[in-house]
């Protein structure tokens, strides 16, 4: 990768439905606004995330692995609100170096306008310029619409993990493990 090809960051995006996002990398002082950007979220969208990013403390944690480099996220605003992300946690498992695992997040009101496929071509750069073989998605099987973006951008099912989560409410789940190779990503972007 030249560097000519990495994003430059701040920069917009436009959504299927005209509205400009503004996209930057996070940083740890963006703790506050993450959290509050959670505690927006629909109940049903916090039962699967893999940490409670309601929690301060947690969030805190996650600014510190952006400071070490095992994160990178980025922020998607408009209007100075926040309304999604795209996060890479790079793996520092060294026989698992060349996996990154994607976790995205799109607020209710920009759902199915393009903003999940644009912070999703925002990581797969990413990953790109990390040197990074495949990206993983974990889900349960219950999450419809996560599973449909990201088959639409060309991640295939790798397993299905039996009672593998436990959610919020105390209840397993399985977890569904997909993946894609990064270095056919173009073709699903476009």
């Amino acid at each position: 990768m030249t560097p000519q090809d990495r994003r430059n960051y701040p920069r917009t995006i436009i959504l299927d439905s005209g509205a400009e996002v503004n996209l930057r990398q996070m940083t740890p002082a963006d703790a506050d606004r993450v959290v509050a950007f959670a505690r927006s979220l629909p109940a049903d969208d916090l039962l699967f995330l893999r940490i409670d990013i309601t929690d301060p403390k947690v969030v805190a944690q996650w600014g510190r692995n952006l400071e070490t480099g095992s994160t990178v996220t980025v922020l998607a605003e408009t209007s100075g609100e926040m309304v999604g992300y795209a996060s890479l946690h790079l793996n520092e498992v060294s026989w698992q170096r060349h996996l990154g695992e994607i976790r995205i997040q799109v607020g209710s009101r920009y759902r199915s306008q393009g903003l999940g496929r644009g912070l999703a071509g925002e990581i797969f750069s990413v990953a790109r310029e990390h040197g990074l073989h495949k990206i993983v998605a974990h889900m349960t099987p219950e999450q419809k619409s996560a599973i449909a973006m990201v088959e639409r951008l060309g991640f295939r099912t790798e397993a299905l993990l039996q009672d593998f989560v436990i959610d919020r409410a105390g209840r397993t789940r399985d977890m569904l493990v997909m993946a894609y190779d990064v270095m056919g990503l173009n073709e699903h972007l476009n």
